[in-house]
């Protein structure tokens, strides 16, 4: 069995660390935590995390003076940062990224993009990460299987796009739960993928009709964004 992939959530706000540490071990990581940037960087070196999420507005030590000493380490330089922060403004954004942060998630966040940011960083950084240990997903007669990246429809193989198939897992881990099209595009997007609410639009339509009858259990929700039919109704 495959190690599984270490993260360090630096958090100073106990709620959120608890719920981010909770959805990262049922997802499938090894998860340990820091309250303060001095610990967080103690336990780096400790703990030799595959990926740290880190917070910018901590006690002894910001964010963005742990991330500076990271990279600027032999040692942990190649460790990916991600920012997940209140701090929203354009300024503070750039700051993040030019202190060598490989993503920044605002605050308020749902944990649904915090997951897919966290896949995709992680992907990025080694790509030799796969999506094996993602489970296959059963949807009435839809099975989608992200290990062998196929789709099947009544047991018929769909020929999907990257961001096609991406779309479609996503809608089906949880059906009945509504995506914004921000959040759609956050968990979704990949280089072939134009970031605008048009595109979410565009790969949906798409998506529907290679589906057939079936892609009418892709909902639009006037306002709002789209959802995976419950399996029940």
């Amino acid at each position: 069995m495959a190690e599984k992939l270490r993260i360090l959530v630096v958090e100073d706000d106990m709620d959120i660390q608890e719920l981010v540490r909770y959805n990262l071990q049922k997802t499938g990581y090894q998860v340990e935590s820091a309250f303060d940037g001095e610990s967080g960087l103690q336990k780096t070196v400790i703990f030799r995390p595959d990926l740290i999420l880190l917070d910018i507005m901590m006690p002894k030590l910001n964010g963005i003076e742990v991330c500076r000493r990271l990279k600027a380490d032999s040692v942990t330089a190649g460790i990916p940062v991600v920012f997940m922060t209140a701090k929203t403004e354009e300024g503070n954004i750039i700051t993040g990224l030019d202190a060598g942060a490989q993503d920044y998630i605002c605050k308020p966040f749902s944990i649904r993009v915090l997951l897919a940011r966290v896949r995709a960083c992680l992907r990025k950084v080694n790509p030799s990460i796969s999506d094996e240990a993602r489970p296959v997903l059963t949807y009435r007669t839809l099975e989608i299987n992200p290990g062998l990246h196929t789709a099947k429809l009544r047991g018929v193989p769909i020929d999907l796009t990257a961001t096609e198939f991406r779309l479609l897992y996503f809608l089906a881990e949880y059906p009945g739960r509504v995506y914004t099209r921000e959040q759609i595009i956050d968990a979704v997007r990949g280089d072939d993928y134009a970031v605008t609410d048009r595109a979410v639009d565009v790969q949906v339509a798409g998506l529907r009709k290679k589906l057939g009858e079936f892609g009418e259990f892709i909902e639009t929700v006037r306002g709002v964004g789209y959802r995976l039919r419950e399996a029940g109704l």
